[in-house]
């Protein structure tokens, strides 16, 4: 089943027991959240977010907030009919779906974490990572998916790293000591690697499933809460709210 199909027939399935299928949901994006909304100041200026290259889109559904990253900001307000109805076609709509699928979930007391980390947490965050991942998987060799640069620059200070990004400003510079590559080395780096740790921006790209492969995978990030819940996806996110 197509992976976007499978994720709406369980948040469907979710939503009706409970009745929610006429409540409206405001998603708040008509100016976007400012990046001092989301992320607060942070010790370090070059995340994604402060360089402009994405966005946070943020749902309010009755008073439970969900957020999702996105390079397409919008405005919208619809019932949750309306938006189990979209194509899902384009990042805008997968983002609306995803900050909705977050701030219901929430409000159901499924997930918690669905609200970004600000000011020194990102740099608690990363820290914490090192140890998560020393623990549970020793030394591996890391495929880093997407352009965290406080988790990429602590990661690679302690295992081997290679890491891949939409961004063409980042691909072939080094980045925190590490040489950033095109998305299409992404399945040799994959082959290479013992643990991918992929950005949970990967469900509203479109760009998840390829990642799936026999090794073992962690998401970071708050966007990816509410669909790691639901296909039982490894989540790591230590300073969310």
């Amino acid at each position: 089943m197509d992976f976007y199909n499978d994720i709406k027939e369980r948040f469907f399935s979710l939503t009706k027991e409970r009745d929610l299928m006429s409540s409206k949901v405001e998603v708040v994006s008509a100016r976007t959240l400012t990046p001092q909304e989301v992320i607060g100041k942070p010790e370090r200026d070059d995340f994604p977010l402060l360089k402009g290259k994405e966005v946070m889109i943020q749902a309010d559904f009755k008073g439970s907030l969900g957020q999702a990253f996105t390079d397409m900001p919008g405005n919208y307000s619809g019932t949750l009919k309306e938006i189990f109805d979209m194509s899902l076609n384009s990042n805008f709509e997968r983002a609306v779906f995803i900050s909705t699928l977050n701030a219901v979930l929430r409000y159901l007391n499924y997930i918690s974490k669905t609200v970004h980390c600000k000011d020194k947490e990102p740099g608690e965050c990363a820290a914490h990572l090192v140890d998560y991942i020393k623990e549970r998987f020793g030394n591996p060799r890391i495929a880093f998916i997407g352009m965290q640069p406080a988790m990429v620059e602590a990661l690679a200070a302690q295992f081997e790293i290679r890491a891949v990004d939409l961004d063409p400003d980042n691909v072939g510079q080094k980045r925190c000591g590490v040489l950033i590559e095109d998305v299409f080395h992404t399945k040799e780096i994959l082959s290479w690697a013992d643990l991918i740790v992929a950005t949970g921006t990967t469900v509203v790209n479109d760009t998840l499933t390829p990642l799936l492969t026999e090794k073992p995978i962690i998401f970071y990030g708050v966007t990816i809460a509410g669909a790691a819940y639901l296909k039982g996806y490894e989540q790591y996110c230590f300073c969310a709210h």
